[in-house]
């Protein structure tokens, strides 16, 4: 049963896998051109393995940022793991901690949905496991092979490749957008407050882009939050 369960979850994650491709692909690639070196950029994938986390880091280690804010700054990106393990723990079957901790680590918003989906009432550990090892393969694997596609590329174009960090952003912002108010408002607003910080010079970088995400998800949730009340 346990081997049948795992097969399904590595079936499962498959199309995660192949989406996570391209993404990782590009991560290597940035990663290089960065100034990361092959073993740092696997390294990150493999201790953090968050894709939007990882990018933001790797502007910010451009920027110069400290670790302790690149820290700070990933668990505010990912403070959203709360409520989705918290939300997948009630949907699997009962297990020892650490095999909870293992997989509790490899849940992404892709994963995440595969498993929330699927399996009926009770998701088997297993198959959760096949879901994950499948996806997390995925990802160290391809930014390591883009790391290495990133070293063979001409200097000028390892140099042009560092604006490609900023469309990877804006490509991910503008979908979201489209039709959410909310979103468009939040993206504006952080926009406003990162901007006033770093013009003012009252915030160093790292620092602007935590408060700025802080302070605007707080000050649109009051706005909202008020509307539902008028």
């Amino acid at each position: 049963m346990q081997a049948r369960d795992f097969s399904a979850g590595l079936k499962a994650g498959t199309s995660i896998a192949i989406g996570y491709f391209p993404i990782a692909l590009t991560f290597g690639l940035l990663a290089k051109t960065t100034g990361l070196t092959i073993l740092e950029a696997t390294a990150m994938s493999i201790f953090v393995f968050a894709g939007a986390a990882q990018y933001i880091s790797l502007s910010l280690i451009a920027s110069g940022v400290s670790p302790t804010v690149i820290v700070l700054n990933t668990f505010i990106v990912n403070i959203r793991h709360f409520l989705m393990t918290a939300s997948l723990n009630e949907k699997m079957e009962p297990d020892s901690k650490w095999k909870k901790a293992l997989y509790a680590f490899g849940v992404t918003d892709e994963t995440f949905s595969i498993l929330a989906t699927g399996k009926g009432n009770r998701i088997p550990t297993a198959f959760a496991a096949g879901v994950i090892l499948i996806a997390y393969g995925s990802w160290v694997t391809f930014t390591a092979v883009g790391h290495r596609v990133g070293a063979s590329l001409p200097l000028f174009l390892q140099a042009a490749m560092s604006i490609a960090l900023y469309a990877m952003f804006v490509g991910l912002l503008v979908p979201s957008m489209r039709g959410n108010r909310k979103v468009v408002m939040l993206a504006l607003t952080a926009a406003l407050f990162n901007s006033f910080f770093y013009f003012t010079g009252l915030l160093a970088t790292g620092w602007a882009i935590l408060v700025a995400t802080l302070a605007s998800s707080i000050f649109i949730e009051i706005v909202y939050a008020r509307k539902g009340k008028s």
